[in-house]
């Protein structure tokens, strides 16, 4: 954490070199809770696959979610990170995400969601969670002694990015579909215009056809 304040509402993600880690680290986190070290408010083991989609595998929940991690942050997050923004940011290209967010310097692209996507690699599962900790080294020390490697991000940093993450997909779809609507009455005018010029050619076939646009 180095110099970096301590804060207690964070969202961890774990990635393991054996992929049957991830389940006994969902089990563990469940007996930090149960022991009062930690409180889990949503975890799941989560898979990303080759197209970069994430299947989710196992999931806990606080009951205030009915059981199950979709209706949370830990939802949001699988959410973003399996869809064409968590390709950006590193689910399987390692692309920068400085334009994503319109950021001028290079040195200011780095993003939580850029860690957290990287940590959840392609092929192998993954363990994400929203936690309320004492203190980092309960869960540092149980995901070491299961050569798992964290990375600890504030509640409030994902969520913001989460928000402009939503707002940035949001905006790729506006845009698309207004580049699709523009190509779409281009073609349907260049059409139109091929029309008349045949329709002149009959009346008048001596005439040479104008280009489409003249």
């Amino acid at each position: 954490m180095g110099d970096t304040v301590f804060v207690p509402d964070n969202v961890i993600v774990v990635g393991f070199a054996d992929d049957d880690r991830a389940y006994a680290a969902l089990t563990k986190l469940k007996d930090l809770d149960s022991q009062g070290q930690l409180k889990v408010e949503e975890a799941a083991v989560v898979l990303r696959n080759a197209d970069g989609q994430i299947e989710v595998k196992d999931q806990i929940a606080d009951e205030s979610f009915v059981g199950t991690a979709s209706g949370g942050l830990v939802g949001l997050l699988i959410g973003i990170l399996g869809g064409p923004l968590g390709v950006l940011l590193g689910g399987a290209t390692g692309l920068a995400v400085g334009s994503l967010f319109d950021l001028d310097e290079a040195e200011d692209s780095d993003s939580v969601l850029t860690d957290v996507s990287k940590t959840v690699k392609v092929g192998r599962t993954a363990l994400l969670a929203q936690v309320v900790e004492q203190s980092p080294e309960v869960v540092d020390t149980a995901m070491a002694a299961m050569s798992g490697v964290v990375v600890r991000r504030s509640v409030v940093d994902i969520e913001a990015e989460v928000g402009a993450a939503e707002e940035a997909q949001r905006e790729a779809k506006r845009k698309a579909r207004k580049e699709l609507r523009q190509a779409r009455h281009e073609k349907h005018r260049d059409e139109a215009h091929a029309k008349v010029e045949e329709l002149k050619a009959k009346m008048h076939p001596d005439r040479k056809p104008a280009a489409a646009g003249a």
